[in-house]
C-alpha cells in the first residue's frame, strides 16, 4: 500500500512503497530551501531529478549531488540538504 507523506510545512513531500525486488523505499519532491533529516536505518539516496548539496554525517565539506547519482546515509544518523531548485528523489532504506 502506498503512504504519503509531508513534511517542513508541504516543502517536502514523498510517497512511500515496498515490493519484493526492492524493499522498503520512497520517492519525493523537495522545494527549494534548507532541510535536516534524522534516519532509523541506513539509506540509499538516488537523485531523480534537480540537485542536492548534501552534508553527510563525520564530514565537514558540503557535496553536490545531480540527477542519476546516488550517495549513502548511515543508520541511526542526521544529514543535511541545500535545495537550490525543485528536485526528485528516490530513498531506498537498506538493513544495517
Amino acid at each position: 500500500m502506498l503512504n504519503v507523506s509531508e513534511y517542513f510545512d508541504g516543502k517536502v513531500k514523498s510517497v512511500g512503497f515496498e515490493n519484493a525486488t526492492s524493499g522498503r523505499s520512497s520517492v519525493g519532491v523537495m522545494a527549494e530551501g534548507e532541510y535536516t533529516f534524522g534516519t532509523a536505518q541506513a539509506e540509499e539516496m538516488t537523485v531523480v531529478s534537480g540537485s542536492l548539496k548534501v552534508l553527510l554525517p563525520g564530514e565537514t565539506e558540503w557535496t553536490y549531488y545531480q540527477a542519476g547519482q546516488v550517495f549513502n546515509v548511515p543508520g541511526h544518523s542526521e544529514f543535511h540538504l541545500q535545495v537550490a531548485e525543485p528536485s526528485a528523489y528516490l530513498c531506498r532504506y537498506l538493513k544495517d
